[in-house]
């Protein structure tokens, strides 16, 4: 008899809300709607269990996980709220550099660390084998660059596999990826995708012109929404990686790589009353036949947080997979298909028919390179 995949979240925000409701729903309803891949390997999203949260939000810790996930600054959809209790709560985490300065000064929108000691490594690493956790998947804030290392370390001594769903470069960093693999650790990252969000389109649209013979000449992608994300994002410094990771994920996807100026690609605004939804604004110009120029313009609206939830939980069993299988370091395969800036870039289309041979026999066994 299989075992569930035992899963602590780091960031009780939004997109763990998210993550924590929808498996509550699928496990109560058997729907199939809405996920990805029903079975990876023996897993089902009703094996997935949180069994322990770790945020520094004063309105967080100390709660059972179930209640955590809708605490304030937290806006995503309520649509599953009635989940069966747990024992699963939320412990103190280290603060570091998650929480940016501005965000303590917006009230109920932005967050309020709690006055508790913060725990050392030890700490966190005693919770994650007390616990038994098999995945740590991190939703820190982006820029939470010194945060996420520090919770890569805990994982590693702790012998646990990570999603790392943040652009925080772990899994694409060359020298973290061989402490993995040296431990034999999975790890999937970096920076989940959505569903079907404003990366994975731009990046669609992007292949079908090179396909279909038109030149890519200029393009841009800009993002609105109203969660603590964007706030988050407000301060420019700690963008960089997030627009490297979103901008190279389109880049990735074209026949000719643009030049600087002639691609934009990032958060652009924060808009309260958003909430959780994100608008996305793409523009692509091109030149066809005959060097006649076209272009193409879309908007995009998606709860934001669901959206990168259904990657995240088929990630979680991707890794959970490659764990019992005695596989470690960065996952090739699973991170293309599931994040922004994968060790090594790959079309949709190669990455799942590598999953396919990997854990997906319902679909075709197909050779990635046809």
């Amino acid at each position: 008899m299989k075992n569930g995949i035992r899963v602590a979240i780091v960031g009780v925000g939004n997109c763990a809300s998210a993550l924590v409701q929808g498996t509550a729903y699928y496990r109560r309803t058997g729907d199939v709607t809405g996920l990805i891949h029903l079975d990876i390997g023996p897993y089902r999203p009703g094996d997935v269990e949180f069994v322990l949260g770790i945020d520094v939000d004063a309105r967080k810790v100390g709660l059972p996980l179930a209640e955590a996930i809708f605490a304030a600054p937290n806006n995503t959809q309520a649509f599953e709220r009635d989940l069966p209790p747990t024992e699963a709560r939320v412990i103190m985490g280290r603060i570091l550099d998650g929480v940016a300065p501005h965000m303590t000064q917006a009230g109920e929108r932005g967050f309020q660390p709690a006055d508790l000691p913060q725990p050392g490594k030890s700490d966190i690493v005693a919770a994650l084998r007390q616990e038994r956790v098999d995945v740590l998947i991190n939703f820190l804030p982006v820029g939470s660059q010194a945060a996420s290392e520090f919770y890569m370390d805990c994982a590693l001594e702790a012998g646990v596999g990570v999603v790392n769903a943040i652009p925080v470069f772990i899994a694409s960093d060359p020298a973290w990826e061989a402490r993995f693999r040296q431990r034999g650790l999975p790890i999937v990252g970096d920076d989940i995708k959505a569903q079907v969000g404003a990366t994975i389109i731009h990046r669609m649209l992007s292949s079908l012109f090179s396909a279909r013979g038109v030149t890519v000449e200029r393009t841009y992608q800009l993002n609105t929404g109203g969660n603590t994300d964007f706030m988050n994002m407000l301060d420019a410094g700690r963008l960089t990686r997030k627009k490297l990771s979103k901008t190279e994920a389109v880049q990735a996807a074209l026949a000719q790589r643009l030049e600087d100026e002639n691609i934009r690609v990032g958060p652009s605004e924060y808009v309260p009353w958003q909430k959780d939804n994100k608008i996305a604004f793409m523009r692509i110009e091109g030149t066809g036949w005959g060097r006649v120029p076209m272009n193409l313009e879309l908007r995009l609206s998606v709860e934001d947080s669901p959206n990168a939830a259904a990657c995240a939980m088929d990630a979680i069993r991707f890794c959970k997979l490659a764990r019992d299988r005695g596989e470690g370091g960065a996952l090739i395969a699973e991170s293309a298909y599931f994040c922004k800036h994968p060790p090594q870039q790959m079309a949709e289309e190669a990455a799942l028919c590598l999953l396919a041979s990997r854990a997906l026999p319902h679909l075709p066994q197909l050779d990635a390179a046809e």
